[in-house]
């Protein structure tokens, strides 16, 4: 087992961090799937692999699964870099084509577990004992909702499968509800809310203890989800609209009802979110990252903030284009003056806290 914490670590790399949002098994599935799995071991030059997360400190997270629509993601990226952008939204995927999808990031993240990179956690217990032992610890996470059939049937059985989180939208329209698009400046009041389905999606997750994520849902689903979910309210990789006014980002009333439910926000690295002008250049200063935890943790507390990187999936701030160098950001953190209780609560101890309310194990 390949350790990534534990007692010996140093200052720089400790507290360890779990982190809320991350793309790779998509960067895995595009490699070549499971035979990529080996790269992942030795160091694959991705931003999170073995090598890396022993060097960061990184103790894993939300590991998800995610169906690609067919783009130029190089155009989208040079459209993000202008002062104002409206990226139009990529058609809807059928459940027919995004459940083999589904299935094969799934079997590569089994794949990552048998080769003893990582393990799955299906309860808090589960994912105490990881960062307690230093072992990288992984929770299933599908981000989009394509591969979940109307009756939820496939829901049920992904939960069998270790299912523990998911969204019901990447952005792109489901049978579940409606994403925000990438447009910047706006607000992410873009269109309605969840459907039918999508409000019984929620209902059944509540049941089965599968926490929803509420990163890429325009703000009408938020709501929705709001007035329909016993559970608490999570952006797992959301940033502050008030600094960055992007769609992605959540208001300070969204805010304060992710803090009245005893949710949580994950802070999320990608250079869009971050900077005031909303654009995807990566000379974005680790201030900057604080400034929006500063935020977040004024209108929802210190026991509601983490980290939600966006790792393989975005455009990141050049000091941290791998989880080796967490380091500099935990640097920058206490240098800004959070002691070692508040670095701890953000570094995991949060995540650790809202998945064991949500998951009621």
């Amino acid at each position: 087992m390949y350790r990534i914490g534990g007692s010996s670590l140093g200052q720089a790399i400790q507290p360890a961090i779990f982190d809320g949002h991350n793309d790779v098994l998509l960067k895995l599935y595009r490699a070549g799937g499971a035979s990529a799995v080996q790269g992942f071991v030795e160091g694959n030059a991705g931003a999170i692999d073995v090598p890396a997360a022993q060097a960061g400190g990184f103790a894993g997270g939300l590991f998800a699964v995610f169906v690609p629509s067919p783009m130029d993601l190089d155009e989208k990226f040079t459209e993000m870099t202008k002062d104002a952008y409206d990226l139009p939204l990529p058609d809807p995927i059928d459940w027919e084509d995004a459940f083999p999808i589904v299935m094969s990031q799934a079997a590569i993240l089994f794949e990552l577990e048998e080769q003893g990179a990582l393990t799955i956690c299906r309860s808090a217990a589960e994912l105490r004992a990881c960062l307690d032992a230093g072992k990288l610890a992984a929770v299933f996470h599908i981000e989009g909702a394509e591969a979940i059939d109307p009756d939820l049937n496939t829901l049920d059985v992904l939960y069998q499968a270790g299912l523990r989180s998911i969204g019901p939208v990447w952005s792109r329209k489901t049978i579940f509800g409606h994403g925000v698009p990438f447009r910047y400046p706006s607000t992410p009041d873009t269109g309605a809310g969840l459907t039918d389905h999508g409000l019984r999606l929620v209902k059944r997750c509540n049941v089965l203890g599968i926490m929803v994520d509420l990163s890429h849902l325009n703000e009408a689903g938020f709501w929705d989800v709001a007035r329909h979910s016993a559970k608490p309210l999570v952006a797992t990789h959301s940033n502050v609209h008030a600094i960055c006014p992007h769609t992605r980002n959540l208001t300070d009333k969204q805010l304060a009802a992710i803090a009245e439910s005893d949710g949580m926000v994950g802070l999320n690295f990608a250079v869009a979110f971050l900077r005031a002008d909303g654009k995807m250049l990566p000379e974005v200063p680790l201030e900057q990252m604080i400034r929006h935890l500063d935020h977040l943790i004024e209108t929802l507390g210190e026991d509601r903030v983490g980290f939600g990187s966006d790792y393989d999936g975005a455009i990141v701030p050049e000091p941290l284009q791998s989880c080796a160098g967490l380091p500099k950001l935990r640097a920058a953190m206490r240098q800004h003056g959070y002691d070692d209780a508040l670095m701890t609560k953000l570094c995991h101890g949060n995540w650790l806290r809202v998945l064991e309310k949500t998951w009621g194990q």
